[in-house]
């Protein structure tokens, strides 16, 4: 009887998985369901979760951009694609986000239209008489160029996200291209160079997060 005891008990144990086994499957259990979300979380989210977000940092450089998914928005973000498409297209990264920030900084002021469209239709109505002049030059707006498309409508999601330090220009409300010298440049005080463009603040000084 003993013995048939102890075959029985040894027959239980060994139909039954040890905490080793148990442990073991759960931890695949786990690994699986960590790699589902990981997988399904999107690569620009990844990315923006291991990507410091400072001055010098890969948010300026291509390998950055390159990782972000394909941008797209409502008109706030189709108003600040198109500006820097047609004021900046040919600008480096670097430099497509300081003109953005000057969009934005205008937006934040209280002196400009406190949207994104607003800012940028300003004036526009007149030939040669508003802020940014692909608005009002009487040439129809066309996208010719899909590469830099996407490559600006990537910083102008970005910046709209958050994502962007807005520390580049000082809080600047104004730039110009090095190929003009507008008068309105002496009077106010210069904040950054950045490729070929100048950035500038009034007298009146913007918040800036710098």
């Amino acid at each position: 009887m003993t013995r048939l005891f102890a075959l029985i008990l040894t027959m239980a144990a060994m139909a039954t998985p040890t905490l080793a086994e148990r442990t073991n499957e759960a931890a695949q259990a786990l690994l699986k369901q960590e790699q589902t979300v990981l997988t399904s979380a999107g690569k620009s989210h990844m990315t923006s979760l291991v990507t410091p977000v400072s001055r010098n940092t890969a948010i300026y450089n291509t390998s950055w951009l390159s990782a972000q998914d394909k941008a797209s928005g409502g008109a706030q973000w189709e108003c600040l694609a198109e500006a820097l498409y047609f004021e900046a297209r040919g600008e480096t990264i670097k430099g497509q986000f300081a003109v953005a920030e000057v969009i934005m900084n205008r937006v934040e002021s209280g002196r400009f239209p406190d949207s994104v469209c607003g800012v940028i239709n300003q004036g526009t109505g007149k030939k040669y008489q508003c802020q940014f002049t692909y608005t009002c030059d009487g040439i129809p707006e066309r996208i010719r160029e899909p590469r830099a498309w996407d490559r600006v409508g990537k910083v102008a999601r970005a910046i709209l996200d958050g994502r962007a330090p807005m520390n580049l220009t000082d809080g600047a409300t104004h730039y110009h291209t090095t190929a003009v010298r507008p008068r309105w440049a002496r009077t106010y005080t210069k904040t950054a160079s950045i490729g070929v463009h100048l950035f500038y603040r009034h007298t009146w000084r913007v918040s800036s997060n710098g």
